[in-house]
């Protein structure tokens, strides 16, 4: 099936009858209805209902002009990018990811492309690991920045070398304010506030794996998908949230402060896009930069 048929048959679709689509073609009726026979032998299906002066849609050849739109307007789009290409690269990347200092990597790359290529625009969505993947999936995202644990098999990924450390943002007057580190034996008996993504069971999850068979156990208070939230809860005295690291305000003007776990407990971060995406050329060049950099 070629690109030059699918232009045929919309615009017999458009015009409504053979000879005023070769008209506008400038091409040879017995040429146009050729190609459009052979396209329905193609497909097997009866793409036009045929009267003497005048052709409509068939119920199957509706659904295939939507696709062939589609078809028609990424090839088209992809042409004027290509074409951009000889002078500069244009377009729009949009990046999506939750509460991290990963960013600050990615913010990085975008400096340097932004400076070679003044055309290219960056923007930004917050939410947490539910939101950020839904919008990759439904393709409104080119990019997301995601924190493990976080199951990463329908996605192309690159690992940053950045990593956060888990641990406890609790009041500055809580009893375990005073430790230098946190144990799992210090939280079995504390009212916890935690992450819905950290609790997912799925298989190398290590915060889970930290806790070990005492999971079970935890008194989880709270859940919660954006720090901020969390750490209003804590202020007020409802629990201890289990976070990463610098993420909330524990200067020491602030109510709360931040102790790490013991055993350590790195969280990996990643930047991940959809497997097989086409991307524009901005967003392509996006991805090897970051190929370049970090994997």
């Amino acid at each position: 099936m070629e690109i030059r048929v699918l232009r045929y048959f919309l615009s017999i679709a458009r015009e409504g009858s053979i000879t005023n689509a070769a008209n506008f073609l400038h091409v040879t009726q017995p040429t146009l209805s050729r190609q459009i026979k052979e396209l329905e032998d193609e497909l097997g299906q009866k793409l036009f209902v045929r009267r003497s002066r005048s052709m409509s849609l068939t119920k199957e050849g509706v659904v295939f002009r939507k696709r062939a739109e589609e078809i028609i307007a990424m090839v088209d789009k992809t042409a004027a990018e290509f074409k951009s290409m000889e002078t500069d690269i244009v377009g729009d990347i949009y990046i999506g990811g939750g509460e991290t200092r990963g960013l600050h990597l990615l913010a990085q790359v975008a400096k340097e492309l932004q400076e070679e290529h003044p055309g290219i625009h960056y923007h930004l969505y917050s939410g947490n690991f539910q939101d950020v993947t839904e919008r990759l999936d439904k393709g409104l995202l080119d990019f997301g920045l995601l924190i493990q644990p976080a199951d990463l098999s329908t996605y192309e990924s690159v690992n940053l070398p950045e990593k956060d450390i888990w641990g406890v943002v609790m009041r500055k007057d809580s009893p375990l304010a005073d430790r230098k580190v946190i144990q799992k034996e210090d939280l079995l008996d504390k009212p916890l506030i935690c992450s819905r993504q950290a609790m997912m069971a799925e298989p190398g999850n290590s915060y889970l794996e930290w806790f070990g068979e005492e999971y079970k156990n935890l008194n989880v208070v709270t859940t919660f998908n954006l720090l901020y939230n969390a750490a209003i809860m804590v202020e007020a005295g409802i629990g201890y949230a289990l976070t990463i690291d610098r993420l909330v305000n524990t200067s020491e003007e602030s109510a709360v402060c931040f102790r790490p776990l013991e055993p350590k407990l790195d969280a990996g971060l990643s930047i991940v896009w959809k497997k097989y995406q086409v991307f524009s050329n901005a967003a392509e060049l996006f991805r090897e930069r970051l190929m370049e950099k970090f994997a």
